[in-house]
């Protein structure tokens, strides 16, 4: 039958210490035998409402244990997790609720504005949850604590499948957000096969219950970014499946002082981050406060779906040099195309990558690219991937397609292979610049003005230009204290990089250019670009 969450929970539970924490957020633990009762109790809750196997159960709400309870619910009552993006308007989040099918939604009581303006718009919801902050529940949900505590706790004894599945719902840079499916089996095999690498490992549930006996529980994690995305979802999800402790942040937002804080007191062994929106906070904060936190503890920093600089992670290894800094390359439909390990002891460029054992590298005639051909070429991941796009047969087609008789995702990501065999990332096709006929990837040209002293972060999209079809335009955000040198800025990137991928014009970032996964927010950039430069910009 393969690979089940729900029967991996079953299986690890009753030979974990009960209080062996399975959830640490702010000044609240949830240990496992609690963890173990109140998902049990919600599973059988929501079955007895209706929910039948492959129903969809959207989750939304912030980063807390509720989360993981109810996904570890959905896991067990054979259910498939939506995950929804709490920063997204209410027509948005109808979106996601409809385009999902969903049967059930578990939803925090801050958004239950939201909620209360769709929910007539959405029959297939048959039933509302609602975690509650205090001060009752909405008259149409019923409140989440209710379900979970009630009920004996005990496993459900469900036949499952490795087919069921999970959603990962990513918004990427076009068009409507979509539904990556994944199931059960296929996901948890990409994780061993990492795993497999260092050593045997449990294949079986007995095997896995006998180990867990044996070795106690997992590590302790923190993970920075929202549960709610893939970076944060998949790494959680690993921590939990492995008997492991999650540690989240209590804060609305991300707050590097409250990060380290936690590490310093729950001493986790790993830190999930988003490269640089969150490592580079993380660092400056170490910097402005030299010797205040003990960061002993942690022996790897991984990260996925955003570049992580050289410079910032060389400045981390001075305040934490025994930990490794594990950069993946990755995105919800195509995992392990690579990945870079530094340390103290060796230095890895900006997006190099070793390139993953089931990666390959096509042309535009999906021909394999020779490395150190000079020549581009998009990356594509064998099996096992998900089974595509949630009710988006044309996406899904492009995206995952035969080659040799294979079956792979190809996302999107150009990049180069190296005479080495590593990879050195590009940026996504569909964000790629064209001016004046040569391609110019956003990424690179972002690198490149992250190395000027003055900037803190950057994005660089293509406006439209009579002259040049679209000029290279920056948006940028400034370090305290620092003015904008737009001259200064230019000559720097032309430095390291060719004359026509340097910004036509710079401009000052009048908001955030990240959401809150850390992720490039290119329509805000966009939209702040066109607003500075007004008309069309030409050299």
């Amino acid at each position: 039958m393969g690979w089940n969450f729900g029967d991996i929970l079953d299986a690890i539970e009753p030979v974990l210490p009960p209080d062996a924490p399975a959830f640490i957020h702010g000044e609240r633990t949830v240990p496992w035998h609690e963890a173990s009762r109140l998902s049990n109790n919600l599973a059988r809750a929501l079955i007895a409402r209706g929910a039948a196997p492959g129903d969809k159960v959207a989750v939304y709400m912030r980063n807390r244990p509720e989360y993981m309870i109810t996904l570890s619910a959905a896991f067990k009552a054979r259910l498939t997790h939506v995950n929804v993006n709490y920063r997204y308007t209410p027509d948005e989040v109808w979106y996601i609720f409809d385009n999902s099918d969903a049967q059930t939604v578990v939803y925090a009581s801050e958004f239950r504005d939201a909620v209360t303006q769709v929910r007539d718009r959405l029959p297939k919801v048959k039933t509302w949850v609602e975690v509650s902050e205090g001060g009752g529940t909405a008259p149409f949900a019923e409140p989440f604590h209710a379900l979970a505590d009630n009920g004996d706790g005990s496993a459900l004894q469900l036949e499952r499948s490795g087919q069921d599945l999970l959603f990962i719902y990513t918004g990427g840079t076009t068009g409507m957000p979509k539904g990556v499916m994944w199931p059960h089996h296929d996901l948890r095999e990409v994780t061993l096969s990492s795993a497999r690498k260092l050593g045997p490992v449990p294949e079986t549930l007995e095997a896995l219950r006998e180990h867990t006996r044996k070795i106690g529980p997992g590590g302790r994690a923190l993970i920075a970014p929202p549960l709610m995305h893939g970076t944060g979802l998949l790494t959680a999800i690993g921590t939990h499946l492995a008997g492991g402790s999650l540690v989240t942040l209590a804060g609305e937002t991300f707050d590097p002082v409250e990060m380290l804080d936690a590490i310093e007191r729950h001493k986790p062994q790993s830190l999930t981050v988003v490269g640089d929106s969150f490592a580079r906070p993380i660092l400056n904060a170490l910097n402005a406060n030299p010797g205040r936190w003990d960061v002993s503890s942690v022996a790897m920093v991984v990260s996925s779906g955003v570049m992580w600089s050289l410079e910032v992670k060389r400045g981390l290894l001075e305040h934490m040099p025994q930990a490794m800094l594990s950069d993946a390359f990755s995105s919800s439909e195509a995992l392990g195309m690579g990945s870079s390990i530094m340390t103290k002891m060796g230095e890895v460029k900006t997006a190099k990558f070793m390139i993953g054992e089931r990666c390959r590298v096509f042309d535009e005639n999906d021909q394999p690219v020779e490395p150190g051909s000079g020549v581009r070429g998009l990356v594509a991941l064998g099996p096992p991937n998900p089974i595509g796009y949630y009710k988006d047969d044309e996406k899904t087609a492009r995206t995952f397609r035969v080659i040799d008789g294979v079956r792979y995702s190809i996302p999107g990501d150009w990049c180069i292979v190296e005479a080495d065999g590593t990879l050195t990332l590009l940026g996504r096709g569909n964000a790629c610049i064209n001016t004046a006929g040569e391609k110019v990837f956003p990424e690179e040209v972002e690198e490149a003005l992250k190395t000027h002293p003055s900037i803190e972060d950057a994005l660089v999209v293509g406006l439209p230009d009579e002259k040049w079809g679209q000029s290279v335009t920056a948006v940028v955000e400034l370090a305290p204290g620092q003015t904008l040198d737009e001259a200064g800025l230019k000559a720097h990137v032309r430095k390291t990089l060719a004359g026509y991928k340097t910004p036509k014009r710079v401009f000052v970032a009048s908001r955030s250019l990240r959401a809150s996964n850390g992720k490039a927010d290119y329509a805000a950039a966009k939209a702040c670009a066109e607003t500075g430069a007004g008309e069309a910009v030409s050299a």
